[in-house]
């Protein structure tokens, strides 16, 4: 995302938003590479859940991840 996700409206709403909220962070590391979220299920059900983030501060959704998680089949004898 380089300079130009410092341009974009959606980022400066998620920096206030982890602001206000009382988060602090760090400014160690790159600093530009976006994170994602993964659920992958046991044995072959493969990726149940894929949340890459877009911009800066994009949050997965917690019932998502919650039922994506849920669908996990248990790998027994």
């Amino acid at each position: 995302m380089m300079m130009s996700g410092f341009f974009r409206v959606g980022v400066w709403q998620n920096f206030f938003r982890a602001w206000k909220s009382g988060y602090s962070g760090n400014l160690e590391g790159e600093g530009f590479t976006l994170g994602g979220v993964y659920v992958i299920g046991a044995g072959r059900q493969g990726v149940l859940l894929e949340h890459r983030e877009k911009e800066f501060g994009d949050k997965v959704s917690l019932p998502s991840v919650l039922e994506a998680a849920e669908k996990i089949k248990s790998q027994g004898p």
